[in-house]
């Protein structure tokens, strides 16, 4: 895929109108395009203007005989190939009314610009060079951050940590490679370049690497999408109503009718700087005659086996033995179970001695931020320093484990004295899937690409 050579225009600010809007148009006629509807008040025209600067002026209609002047704007200049695209680019800084967006706009197509699509800046920003494909999709992870943890992953990979350590590990396998492969062009001479036990060193400490980098995707998934905590436990005993409690709000239908809620209701909150998704399931019984309670019980227990945690709530005023049945179920969730005994503002249980078990009221704050605490405690999430690597991204996961399981290959090959042939094809498969995430390699094709940049949105 090469980048188009068309001058593009997007409105960056988001939908709607504001104080103020910024309209982006990149290309090689962007200077020439601008000019058109663009009078400096230093009479200058951009394509003459220093890089790097701002000019005030007037955003004109010259084309209209009534309405001339649209606006009064600042406008940027920087020149290719500074720039975040690596193209001649324009940010005009207008008032955010949406009729002066559209007719910028408007103006700017009848000029020569194209609409860009979802994305096109930045796809142009890697295309270019400005950036690589890891560092690309960061920037949709920066603009979707939610929480200081989210922030802090999607600037550590837009600052090319992820792609630095990459890149070193490529660079150590491309050198071996170059070493096996130089053996077979004189393997009639029986000469030896490659150090099989320094190989051997080398594919297992790429293997433990990457092996990291794979495995810190469980906690990278968790801060970006939020930890997820299903809600569970019999009819009635207050999933509801803690769903409520936690958010603050009355979001959940609570009733005193057993089955009320027949379908999960999924609601994100952030506590202590972490996002968690909430997902209220239907109340757990053996036998129902409603085959829509039926099915909202099927659900329960498979929002239960995705969750990563489980809060199973049993009412502490009940004779009922739905804890007991419950247990050896919960057993085989092999993740953290929270045991939360409800409605204790009317059985006034002395405090639980099992470390997992908290005995609580959902009308009492205090109880609700004991229990956020133990979830907190329980998602065990690291804290991300400003230079640590954390994975977050499926596509990233996917090749890192490709490449992992192409060099656990190279390591038993070597142990068994595989031919340099073989070797060399399971090392180039690695580096392959390594490139794959940066966009080194044979990954720019159209639909990859496209797929990539196809959920950003327009302006970006």
């Amino acid at each position: 895929m090469k980048a188009s050579n068309e001058t593009i225009a997007a409105i960056s600010t988001p939908a709607g109108s504001g104080g103020i809007a910024l309209i982006r148009i990149s290309g090689a006629n962007a200077f020439e395009i601008c000019d058109k509807i663009f009078a400096a008040k230093n009479g200058k025209k951009l394509a003459e203007t220093k890089a790097n600067s701002i000019v005030f002026g007037q955003i004109l209609n010259r084309q209209s005989p009534s309405v001339n002047y649209i606006d009064e704007a600042l406008v940027s200049v920087f020149r290719a190939p500074h720039s975040f695209t690596g193209e001649d680019t324009v940010e005009i800084s207008c008032h955010g009314s949406t009729y002066i967006q559209q007719e910028i706009m408007r103006l700017l197509l009848a000029n020569g610009c194209r609409l860009a699509m979802p994305g096109e800046f930045t796809q142009r920003a890697f295309l270019n060079g400005k950036m690589d494909l890891s560092q690309a999709e960061a920037v949709a992870d920066l603009i979707a951050a939610t929480s200081e943890k989210m922030h802090r992953l999607a600037m550590n990979q837009m600052r090319g940590g992820f792609s630095h350590e990459l890149s070193a590990i490529r660079e150590r396998l491309l050198h071996f490679t170059s070493l096996i492969e130089l053996e077979l062009d004189f393997s009639e001479e029986d000469v030896t370049f490659a150090d099989r036990t320094e190989l051997h060193t080398l594919a297992n400490d790429i293997v433990q690497k990457i092996s990291r980098l794979a495995d810190s995707f469980h906690a990278g998934d968790a801060i970006k999408n939020g930890v997820a905590v299903a809600i569970t436990g019999a009819p009635n005993v207050g999933k509801s109503t803690l769903l409520n409690a936690l958010l603050n709000d009355e979001r959940a239908i609570v009733s005193d009718i057993p089955g009320t809620t027949r379908d999960t209701i999924e609601e994100t909150i952030h506590i202590s700087g972490q996002l968690f998704r909430f997902i209220d399931t239907a109340g757990l019984r053996q036998h129902t005659a409603d085959p829509i309670e039926s099915l909202g019980i099927h659900r329960s227990f498979e929002q239960a086996e995705k969750a990563a945690i489980v809060l199973y709530l049993f009412d502490l005023t009940s004779a009922g033995d739905d804890l007991t049945a419950a247990r050896t179920w919960l057993q085989t969730l092999q993740k953290p179970v929270l045991l939360l005994g409800t409605k204790n503002d009317l059985a006034r249980r002395p405090p639980a001695d099992d470390a997992t078990t908290l005995y609580i009221s959902c009308k009492l704050p205090s109880d609700i931020e004991r229990v956020k605490k133990e979830i907190v405690r329980l998602a065990c999430l690291p804290e991300v320093g400003n230079n640590d690597v954390v994975v977050a991204n499926v596509r990233h996961y996917d090749a890192l484990r490709r490449a992992q399981s192409a060099l656990v290959r190279v390591v038993e090959g070597l142990q068994n004295n595989i031919p340099g042939d073989l070797l060399a094809q399971d090392i180039r498969e690695g580096i392959h899937y390594l490139g794959e995430i940066t966009g080194e390699g044979l990954i720019t094709t159209d639909e990859v690409l496209g797929n990539i940049f196809k959920n950003f949105c327009i302006g970006k």
